[in-house]
C-alpha cells in the first residue's frame, strides 16, 4: 500500500520551528570561551527571548518563530545567526555550528550560573564536568496541539529518525582528535539520563513513565526528558532532537523540511481517536533496533548502512534516505516542499555531510584550526 493510499483525510500542514545551539569560540585561539551571558544579553536587544543561554557559558541558543513555509523559516534562521554573529563579534568571539568543540584546552567547561543547572550538574556528576561535555544540537518542532496525537505521531516516526540523524552528522572531531564517528555528540550525549529513542507510549503511559522517572530520581524535572523525540513541555509541538547543530543552514532547512513532511503525512493517517493508532510498521520498530540504527547513523552518516524502517533489513543509508523522502512525499507535496527538498538533498550529497566537510577541511593542511575557521565562516555566511 502506498503512503498516499493510507491517508485517512486531507493533509493539514503544521507549523515548523527550529532551535539551534551554537558554540562560541575565541576569534584568536579558536577555543570555546564562556562569553555567552554577555553575547546573549547583547543579542536579546534585537531577538528578545528568542536567544538564550544554555547549560554551559560557551553555548548560545537561538529559536525561530513557528513558520508556515520553508522560505519563511530560512529567512528567520539566517536572521538569528546574523544577530548572534554581530553580538559575538563585540565579545571577540564567533558562533560556530558544530556539535562538539573541534579543539579544547582540557579544562571542564563552565556551567551557566543558574540554580537549576547547578542542581543538574550535581545530579549527573562527571558527565557534566567532562572536558568533552559540550554538545550542541538542533531541535525541530512540529505543531501538534494535542498531546495524545503528538504521542501517536511519535510512535510512528521513531524508526525513521535515524535516517534524519544520518543527514545531520557534524561532530567527527572532539578536543583535537578524530573520534572515528560522524557524530561523536551522539556517543557522548548517551551518557545523560533518558537520552535515547522515545518509548512507545499513549498519554496515560507517558504520564506514568514521566512520573516514575521523577519518583525514582532519574530526572529532576520534566525538561530532563531527553528522548530523541518528545512532546514539548512548554509549547504544543512534537520536538525531534536527533540532529547535530550544522554550520550549513541548508542542512538545518533540509532536516526541518523532512521532519515536517513526515509528520504531515503520518498525522493524516492517524484515526480520529489517537489511542486507536497502532504502529506504522508493526514488528519493525522495536526500541532496541531503533537504538542500533541511531548508532549506525552516528558512526557513518549517509556513507554507511542502516536499518530499513519497514522491513528492519540492512540497506545502504543513501537508499534509506530515498525511502524517507518517498514516505514523506504526501506531506512534502502538501507544503510545496518537494522541489526544495530535492535541491537541498542533492547539494548535501554533492558537498557531503557536515562531518565529511570537517574532515575535508582538516585533510587540506592537517590543522584543526582550519576546521574551526571553515565552520565559523559557514555559520556566518548563512
Amino acid at each position: 500500500m502506498t503512503a498516499g493510499a493510507r491517508l485517512r483525510r486531507a493533509l493539514e500542514v503544521p507549523t515548523v520551528g527550529v532551535e539551534e545551539e551554537f558554540l562560541l569560540v575565541d576569534r584568536h585561539s579558536r577555543l570555546p570561551v564562556g562569553r555567552a551571558p554577555g553575547v546573549v544579553k547583547e543579542a536579546s536587544d534585537v531577538l528578545g527571548e528568542r536567544v538564550q543561554t544554555e547549560f554551559f557559558t560557551s553555548q548560545a541558543e537561538v529559536c525561530t518563530r513557528p513558520a508556515r513555509s520553508l522560505p519563511e523559516l530560512r529567512a528567520d534562521l539566517v536572521h538569528l545567526r546574523a544577530v548572534l554573529r554581530e553580538a559575538a563579534a563585540g565579545a571577540d568571539c564567533r558562533p560556530v555550528g558544530t556539535a562538539m568543540p573541534v579543539i579544547a584546552d582540557g579544562h571542564p567547561p563552565t556551567i551557566t550560573d543558574s540554580a537549576r543547572y547547578r542542581r543538574i550538574s550535581e545530579h549527573v556528576g562527571a558527565v557534566a564536568t567532562s572536558p568533552e561535555g559540550l554538545v550542541c544540537g538542533c531541535h525541530v518542532h512540529v505543531g501538534v496541539p494535542c498531546r495524545a496525537r503528538a504521542l501517536a505521531l511519535n510512535n510512528r516516526m521513531r524508526p525513521w529518525l535515524p535516517i534524519v540523524q544520518a543527514l545531520a552528522v557534524n561532530s567527527p572531531f572532539s578536543a583535537g582528535r578524530d573520534t572515528g564517528y560522524a557524530s561523536w555528540r551522539h556517543a557522548f550525549y548517551r551518557r545523560w539520563p533518558t537520552v535515547g529513542p522515545a518509548p512507545r507510549l499513549d498519554e496515560p503511559g507517558y504520564r506514568a513513565t514521566v512520573g516514575g522517572l521523577l519518583d525514582a530520581g532519574v530526572i529532576l524535572d520534566t525538561a530532563m526528558i531527553y528522548w530523541y523525540s518528545r512532546p514539548s513541555e512548554h509549547v504544543p509541538t512534537l520536538e525531534v532532537r536527533v540532529a547535530d547543530t550544522s554550520a550549513d543552514v541548508d542542512t538545518t532547512l533540509l532536516v526541518a523540511a523532512l521532519v515536517r513532511g513526515l509528520a504531515t503525512t503520518m498525522l493524516a493517517e492517524l484515526p480520529e481517536d489517537p489511542v486507536a493508532a497502532g504502529p506504522d510498521v508493526p514488528g519493525a520498530d522495536t526500541t532496541a533496533m531503533i537504538d542500533a540504527a541511531h548508532w549506525s547513523a552516528a558512526l557513518c552518516g549517509i556513507n554507511g548502512n542502516g536499518a530499513d524502517p519497514v522491513t528492519g533489513r540492512v540497506a545502504p543509508m543513501r537508499h534509506l534516505v530515498d525511502l524517507l523522502v518517498e514516505r514523506a512525499r504526501p506531506g512534502l507535496e502538501a507544503a510545496g516542499d518537494v522541489g526544495t527538498v530535492r535541491q537541498l538533498l542533492a547539494g548535501l550529497c554533492t558537498a557531503g555531510t557536515g562531518a565529511d566537510r570537517q574532515r575535508a577541511a582538516f585533510a587540506r593542511r592537517g590543522r584543526y584550526g582550519d576546521v574551526v575557521d571553515e565552520l565559523a565562516a559557514l555559520t556566518a555566511g548563512a
